[in-house]
């Protein structure tokens, strides 16, 4: 992506976007999300192509006559790490820099890569989770 595109995105982000710790299987702690919410698919379309990772969700639509379609597109676990790092730095809203920088910062050091918690790991893994829900 360049410089300009990465922009753009923080844009989107900053507006219409979230930054998560969200949990997606019952048993697992929760694991970096972003997200992006619109009527627009087009543009969510086009984040999809430009950042080349991440999914477009359907969301369901009960009553057509009052509510256009809407579409969630949304970028999980390695992938959302990978996309903060490139959009952090064009961030204008503060708590989502913050969250971004936690998450970039902080995640992978308390995630063990066999998924095997030791008493410390598990200590530091809570913590961030407590302090990411504070902001």
């Amino acid at each position: 992506m360049t410089d300009t595109e990465k922009a753009y995105i923080a844009g989107i982000i900053d507006g219409e976007g979230s930054i998560m710790l969200t949990r997606f299987h019952k048993n697992q702690f929760p694991s970096p999300c972003v997200s992006v919410a619109s009527t627009d698919k087009e543009l969510l379309l086009w984040l999809l192509k430009t950042i080349g990772k991440g999914r477009i969700i359907n969301k369901r639509n009960y009553n057509k006559m009052k509510h256009k379609d809407s579409y969630t597109y949304r970028v999980i676990y390695d992938d959302a790490i990978a996309l903060l790092r490139d959009v952090s730095p064009f961030l204008i809203i503060e708590s989502k820099k913050q969250r971004a920088k936690l998450i970039i910062d902080k995640y992978k050091g308390a995630t063990p890569r066999n998924g095997r918690y030791s008493n410390e790991i598990l200590k530091k893994k809570h913590a961030l989770i407590e302090e990411f829900m504070k902001l």
